[in-house]
């Protein structure tokens, strides 16, 4: 059985706006000052956590498949 990429595209896009989403629905001052305190960030240390993100999902997703 072949899994095209829009078999695992969409319902992961669909899980990443669920996790989205709940931060701001169960905790919006939490969520704001959290905000808040990310726009005080350089752009290294952004790009740097991006980064981060991006090895662990990648990771995540090689070592399910």
């Amino acid at each position: 059985m072949s899994t095209s990429l829009a078999d695992v595209f969409w319902p992961a896009l669909a899980l990443v706006l669920v996790f989205e989403g709940l931060m701001p629905l169960l905790a919006l001052g939490a969520w704001r000052r959290m905000f808040s305190e990310m726009l005080k960030l350089q752009d290294g240390q952004i790009r740097f956590f991006g980064l981060i993100c991006l090895i662990v999902g990648a990771t995540l997703w090689w070592w399910t498949g």
